[in-house]
């Protein structure tokens, strides 16, 4: 999900006629933002949380239509568009740390005549940029796993990162001590005094399914899939449990690495082998473009053959210097492409189609099928988004569907196979009442496709959903409240699923029957009568025995305390550490809160415009209540009008802000402290900031500017004030050059910070 483009590669080209290349309307601006929004929040899923929420062929159509979108419209582009970064954010839960070089993602091609056309176009640029090197490809798997930046230091292990960003990663150290086959102490000789190693932490497919058969026999849940499997155990905030996931990594490539003489790629991989480095068996160096096609299809043929799961074939030019003269551009490598095979398929029947509610009270219909291996792991159910798209699709229950599980990852319901209908399939008829609460459903507004839950305050799965929402990464960061707790202190423990066609019904109400009440429960708070409760909570169990595939189910306690109960077996969580870490949450940055709110659209880019702008709940509110109140918050870097108008009705609603002044009476910190001696120097200037810069990240550099009153904007146009270039600024920085916009390095960036324009009054470029 690094670099995304089309599913089917015809697809962008017939939608291009869609849309005109006039000025856009209300609708488009609409479904640009909504783009926005929902790459951001599969981003943030598949990075920071790894657990995806659609499958990469799914967020390359919507990730292709916003580029279209701004290819035709670029007056409309945002600056916090995700076209203009490399990959995820970083999560909080580790420490940040700054690559030496950057680590970029690779364009994604998904047909064998993309690869052709990339190659030819790559092998003309060679020649030109190169004469007198002979091409050659080298040709690799490309490992399903996670990215992970090793530095060594006169030999020795001193740092491992996740990519992060491709600026900035995450500190994972500790964990990736713990695999076995990443040598600590480099072996032989003549390596760099300073050098980055970049590769892949997997789990091997052999070694993921063992691992998943002794969960299993331990009553534990399995793991969903490699990828995410190998993601998350490096996330692990305990090194010893990862110790315990058998994880493994082949090494590709390097960042930095002066001194190195190797004049090829797959000269490095001998000596990093040379090293005790563990580097890929599947690699092979070819002469044409036919060969680099028959490697494709030899390895697509036998990919369940590999020691891993793959997802594509990553093609290079071999040699250093054709890389260094074909460069980069703002985001992937010219000299390199990523060749994603097709998503694979399988028939099985839709037994029912169901609905689930989220959060926000949208009612989301899913296909319950008979369990199915597909692609490395059995699926028994797969989203259908809204009742159009099950109408379009024109699947019945009963039917024998194609199953694809798209980019390895998250299930998809194709269509159905005609041929084999007998006549006993029904339509699906959408609810008209909410499951949970019982109340009608509807849109939430006239023309709107999806339909929704409106009883917001009170419908049980809402508050749920809510509750675990703000327990998640991207809000508080609350690691004791996730789905299972905040399902235990929310609703009851409902009926015996094996009685209810194992479907775990809700009772409810829970300990908890608003998330105002959440804080209530924190270390802190004089008043522990709710904290006693928790003691009492019990939630059924799914309990599964080796050679049984449906399981038992038990009601256990969920929380227990250590004072009032014994541990049950099984995963639990413990009341003092929820509350521990509730108490902690209280002082999180305000952004955090505004996320933690559950506002739609507000996710952690406006949050952090608007925190930044106001520094507390009250101005927020205050500029709510104030006239204007719409285009003021619109003007927010990140923000815009839907977000505003977002921000304007949920304020508005009462029971939303009992929830604000619980909180705040409960402690929680509604303010940042900000430095009143900053002056904002930029105050109106729209600034760029391409490339890597030696010492600010790409978000520290934005809040740099955001605080001195600047825009952070993501493209260059007539009325930028500045670009700031680093390394490999690319495109950026060219039409900066061609408009006559001033460019500045880190040293000028500096200045302009400290002293505004007139300190960088007449500096001239940087040299390229």
């Amino acid at each position: 999900m690094g670099r995304v483009s089309h599913q089917d590669a015809t697809q962008p080209a017939a939608e291009a006629t869609t849309i005109a290349a006039a000025i856009p309307d209300d609708a488009l601006r609409t479904e640009y933002q909504d783009l926005i929004d929902q790459i951001r929040t599969h981003r943030a899923a598949y990075y920071n949380d790894d657990a995806p929420l659609i499958s990469d062929a799914e967020f390359d159509v919507l990730y292709s239509r916003l580029e279209l979108i701004e290819a035709q419209h670029p007056e409309i582009v945002a600056n916090d568009s995700p076209t203009q970064e490399v990959g995820g954010e970083v999560s909080a839960a580790f420490a940040p740390v700054e690559h030496l070089s950057r680590m970029y993602s690779l364009e994604d091609v998904f047909s064998l005549d993309e690869v052709t056309a990339w190659g030819e176009k790559t092998a003309a640029n060679a020649a030109l940029r190169a004469a007198g090197h002979p091409l050659k490809w080298l040709c690799e798997v490309k490992i399903d796993g996670l990215a992970v930046n090793l530095l060594y230091r006169n030999g020795k292990l001193v740092r491992a990162a996740t990519r992060g960003d491709g600026t900035t990663g995450e500190d994972v150290t500790h964990n990736v001590l713990t695999i076995r086959s990443i040598p600590t102490q480099l072996d032989g000789e003549n390596w760099p005094e300073e050098v980055e190693v970049r590769g892949e932490i997997f789990i091997p497919s052999a070694d993921f399914a063992d691992y998943n058969q002794r969960l299993i026999a331990a009553g534990k849940a399995p793991l969903a899939n490699p990828r995410n499997a190998a993601a998350g155990s490096i996330r692990q905030k305990d090194p010893a449990e990862t110790a315990k996931r058998p994880l493994k990594m082949f090494v590709h490539g390097f960042g930095v690495r002066e001194g190195l003489s190797a004049a090829t790629q797959s000269e490095t991989y001998d000596l990093m082998a040379s090293w005790g480095l563990p580097v890929s068996p599947y690699s092979q160096v070819v002469d044409t473009l036919d060969e680099v096609l028959g490697f494709i299809e030899a390895n697509g043929t036998h990919r369940h053959d590999l020691l891993h799961e793959i997802d594509g074939i990553v093609i290079k030019t071999d040699s250093f210097e054709i890389q260094r003269n074909l460069g980069f551009t703002s985001r992937v490598p010219r000299w390199a492409v990523a060749y994603k095979y097709p998503p694979e398929e399988v028939n099985t029947k839709l037994l029912d189609i169901q609905v689930q509610v989220g959060r926000t009270g949208r009612v989301t219909p899913f296909g319950m099928m008979e369990p199915v291996l597909v692609a490395g792991s059995t699926v028994e159910r797969a989203t259908l988004h809204n009742q159009d798209v099950v109408k379009a699709k024109g699947v019945l229950i009963g039917d024998t569907v194609i199953l694809r599980k798209a980019g390895d990852v998250i299930p998809e319901i194709v269509g159905p196979v005609l041929a084999l209908r007998d006549g006993t399939e029904r339509a699906f008829i959408m609810p008209t009442h909410c499951p949970s609460c019982g109340q009608p459903l509807a849109p939430a507004k006239e023309g709107d496709v999806d339909i929704r839950c409106l009883n917001a305050e009170s419908c049980p799965v809402q508050l749920t959903e809510r509750v675990s929402h703000l327990g998640g990464r991207g809000a508080f960061d609350i690691e004791a409240l996730g789905y299972e707790a905040a399902q235990a202190l929310t609703v009851g423990p409902g009926e015996n699923p094996e009685q209810n066609g194992g479907a775990i019904a809700p009772a409810g109400p829970g300990p908890i029957t608003s998330e105002s009440q959440i804080f209530d429960l924190a270390t802190g708070n004089p008043d522990s009568t709710l904290r006693e409760t928790l003691a009492e909570v019990q939630v059924w169990r799914e309990i599964r025995t080796k050679g049984e595939g449906t399981g038992k189910f038990a009601l256990a306690p969920y929380f227990y305390s250590k004072a009032t109960a014994k541990k049950p077996s099984g995963p639990t969580i413990t009341t003092k550490k929820l509350f521990d870490e509730l108490e902690k949450a209280k002082t999180k940055p305000l952004w955090r809160v505004l996320v933690g709110l559950s506002i739609r659209h507000v996710g952690p880019t406006a949050s952090r415009s608007l925190a930044t702008k106001y520094g507390s709940m009250d101005a927020i509110i205050a500029a709510l209540d104030a006239e204007g109140a719409r285009e003021a918050l619109a003007e927010v870097d990140g923000v815009g009008v839907i977000i505003a108008d977002a921000l304007i009705e949920w304020f508005s609603v009462p029971w939303h802000q009992d929830i604000i002044s619980a909180w705040a009476n409960a402690g929680v910190l509604m303010r940042d402290e900000q430095d009143e001696s900053i002056i904002k120097y930029l105050e109106g200037l729209s600034i760029v900031v391409t490339g890597t810069l030696p010492t600010y990240s790409r978000d520290a550099a934005k809040e740099a500017i955001i605080i001195r009153g600047g825009k952070a904007v993501g493209s260059v146009s007539k009325n930028t004030a500045y670009v700031v270039a680093g390394e490999a600024a690319g495109s950026k920085l060219d039409k900066a050059i061609s408009l006559g916009v001033q460019v500045l390095d880190e040293e000028g960036f500096v200045l302009l910070l400290e002293g505004g324009p007139e300190a960088v009054a007449g500096r001239p470029n940087p040299e390229a």
